[in-house]
């Protein structure tokens, strides 16, 4: 079994980053919690504009939300940040040099209806075994809750990769429940940061259906 305690000694050097900068609703916010929220809302910013600067901002606020929820026992949320590191490396790396299925350089496009079934069907598939997994590897007081948004944002950052416009209503989704995934865990700043999240994915929705009906391009 996975414990805090084995994970608390693998985050013991970043303590520091972890005490109290300021109080928020009567809950502390940490100096680490702050610089994640404030390069977080830099990477939205980014992508927003299709700017490649998100994907190394990206990078960077990952390790350190990785290390925030691995200390308040959100153990999905903490290892999917891992996984959005190597993401976002990828990610990186199609939006510099990704081609389409024609062999032409990425752009912003829209799924077709089999394109959205097909990521409907994976997460039916991912939530329940990510929660299982979670169930029993970790002491997550919470493992099917925390399930449903990892599973949502591995999917969201596929798409958001390959320049999908379907990654927006995919990170509305995935922003909604982990407000509520982080109320639970008092993690108020960063409640606060998924509701911006949330309403910059409406923005963003509409803003690449503009860019992909000026593409033409579908698959």
């Amino acid at each position: 079994m996975l414990t805090s305690d084995i994970l608390s000694g693998w985050i013991a050097w970043a303590q520091p980053l972890l005490q109290p900068w300021w109080t928020a609703w009567g809950v502390p916010v940490s100096y680490l919690e702050a610089v994640a929220f404030v390069m977080s809302l830099w990477m939205v910013a980014c992508n927003l504009r299709v700017n490649p600067l998100g994907w190394p901002l990206a990078i960077g606020s990952s390790v350190l939300y990785g290390i925030l929820f691995a200390h308040y026992g959100l153990y999905g949320e903490a290892g999917l940040q891992g996984v959005f590191v190597a993401m976002a490396f990828w990610g990186w790396w199609q939006w510099l040099r990704g081609v389409d299925a024609q062999n032409q350089t990425l752009k912003v496009r829209s799924l077709s209806m089999r394109g959205r079934w097909a990521g409907l069907l994976a997460l039916l598939i991912l939530w329940p075994l990510l929660g299982w997994l979670l169930d029993h590897i970790t002491d997550s007081t919470v493992p099917y809750g925390d399930a449903l948004p990892t599973a949502g944002s591995l999917i969201g950052q596929w798409l958001l990769g390959r320049k999908w416009v379907e990654n927006w209503p995919c990170w509305l989704a995935v922003n909604l429940v982990s407000m509520a995934l982080f109320a639970y865990k008092e993690l108020w700043l960063t409640v606060i940061l998924y509701g911006i999240f949330a309403a910059l994915s409406l923005l963003g929705w509409r803003q690449w259906l503009s860019l992909a009906a000026h593409g033409k391009a579908r698959a």
